[in-house]
């Protein structure tokens, strides 16, 4: 199996190395760290409890912040696996003094074991759902119990396992559980061949807490210069798509601070929005748009806003997590398209927590929340509510973990 796999994956390089080459045209960076996709790296000693968490990037990383903390105390070891460059970067920075950070291994077969051996396992668990075959078989192979936590399955992701099911079967039968976010999840789960799955709700419920220091919050706006006495929207996690929209949105006399979702759009948002100040820039100019060209400092903008505007839900793209700003009291706006969030989404929605609007009727949206201070407080009152209703997920997961800890 493992030989069939590696030619597999040889056989898809050419075609990996002509993506990167296009993506890499449209701005993208390259990827780092070569070494540690090899399985290269530190190796650790022995330890009973020793739990790998494996996180893709930023929002799975900033989803098992309450989870890593609450594993810490039942004196678990936290290794903490990450595949994208800025997924590594939130993960040193949230959590390489209590815990090892590393790179995950590409699925070559050498790759697995060598990242396996030396990391030395107790128990596993995958955050969302990456499933990779060779490194699933090698972890069942050395009888490494294998978790799903905080398990999503979206449709479009949905289309492709379902069009390898015949591959991929056998991989999902060897995980120990699997815990879903919703029963629509843990049904297309069930259908591609997997057992062991239950619902457990999402983590990021959990981590949707007021906890942004107001020093943060005032520091960041004294360093960029904007206005306390002046309205300001915040745009997070924004797409390229979504910049001249904004911009066209923007009533007289209110602020605009963009945080996009990606390193390489930043410097093309800055021309969208010239002149602007940069959060990495000392050169300051009298101006009522910001950028925010940092990773980490979001939730600190989100304090400062009068209302927020969730990005890569206006452009055709899959939604961002609307919680963070919601928690903090500040009322939001969402687009259409949300497929990586549509059940949190309907259920803030239908909680009254969120508006959800088509680019059309965005305008009208922002300003009657600018001018209405009454309806604002009023979707922060509810999101908050909804917020605190659906709380309780990271528990179930620490539980989840400690229940096959305990039969390995």
């Amino acid at each position: 199996m493992f030989i069939i796999l590696d030619i597999a994956y040889l056989l898809a390089i050419p075609f990996l190395l002509i993506y990167a080459f296009f993506t890499r045209l449209k701005g993208h960076p390259a990827r780092e760290g070569l070494v540690g996709r090899l399985g290269f790296g530190e190796f650790l000693g022995e330890h009973k409890k020793r739990v790998l968490l494996h996180a893709v990037s930023v929002g799975e990383i900033n989803a098992i912040r309450n989870l890593v903390h609450e594993l810490l105390n039942q004196k678990y070891d936290v290794v903490i696996s990450v595949t994208t460059d800025t997924g590594l970067a939130r993960a040193m920075d949230l959590y390489s003094s209590e815990c090892v950070v590393t790179r995950y291994p590409i699925d070559f077969s050498f790759s697995v074991r060598k990242f396996i051996q030396r990391i030395q396992p107790t128990i596993v668990a995958l955050v969302e759902l990456e499933v990779w075959p060779n490194f699933i078989s090698r972890c069942s192979k050395e009888n490494i119990p294998v978790l799903i936590i905080n398990g999503r399955l979206s449709e479009r992701s949905f289309k492709r396992y379902r069009f390898a099911k015949i591959f991929l079967k056998s991989t999902f039968k060897r995980l120990t559980a699997i815990g879903m976010q919703t029963e629509k999840y843990a049904y297309r789960v069930r259908s591609i061949g997997a057992n062991e799955v239950t619902v457990q709700g999402s983590m990021k419920w959990d981590n949707a807490t007021r906890n942004v220091s107001k020093d943060d919050s005032r520091k960041l706006a004294e360093d960029l210069g904007i206005s306390s006495n002046i309205p300001l929207i915040v745009m997070g996690s924004s797409a390229p798509e979504e910049h001249d929209l904004i911009l066209n949105c923007l009533p007289e006399n209110v602020q605009l601070l963009c945080a996009p979702r990606r390193p390489e759009w930043f410097d093309l948002a800055a021309k969208t929005f010239e002149p602007c100040n940069r959060r990495t820039q000392k050169k300051r100019v009298d101006t009522r748009y910001f950028l925010l060209d940092t990773i980490g400092e979001l939730e600190a903008a989100y304090e400062l806003a009068d209302i927020v505007i969730i990005g890569r839900s206006f452009a055709p793209l899959h939604g961002s997590d609307p919680t963070s700003s919601i928690a903090l009291g500040k009322p939001t706006i969402i687009g259409p398209n949300v497929s990586d969030f549509e059940e949190m989404v309907r259920v803030l929605v239908s909680g009254g927590g969120l508006v959800q609007c088509t680019q059309d009727e965005l305008p009208a949206i922002i300003r009657e929340l600018i001018f209405d201070s009454g309806k604002r407080d009023q979707m922060s009152r509810n999101g908050i509510a909804t917020i605190n209703k659906q709380q309780g997920a990271t528990e179930r997961y620490k539980q989840l973990i400690i229940k096959h800890t305990t039969n390995a």
